[in-house]
């Protein structure tokens, strides 16, 4: 999976990492606002969920201590990290903003 994550955080186009597990409740209310900030923002990035349970390696690797934690990266670095619930709008801006550097 590691060499599939570095694939995938290598894109040009921002990609936001939800770091989620299935017990945490507030990750299922990030998965809804996720839903429609993909509705938002189109093709300009991609939103990949990824379940710390089944990956603990890559949440360790990144520092994922709690969840939800979203991750974006762009050309394989990390341009921003924060737990806890985003709402719809901040995402959206945030990632038009990355999209357009």
């Amino acid at each position: 999976m590691s060499q599939k994550f570095q694939e995938l955080i290598n894109s040009e186009r921002p990609v936001l990492i939800d770091f989620f597990a299935t017990w945490c409740g507030p990750c299922k209310v990030q998965s809804s606002v996720l839903n429609t900030v993909k509705e938002n923002i189109g093709d300009l990035a991609r939103i990949v969920k990824i379940d710390i349970d089944q990956f603990p390696a890559i949440a360790s690797e990144y520092g994922v201590r709690g969840v939800p934690t979203l991750a974006v990266f762009k050309e394989g670095k990390l341009l921003y990290k924060e737990s806890g619930v985003h709402d719809v709008n901040r995402l959206t801006d945030l990632l038009r903003s990355y999209a357009n550097r």
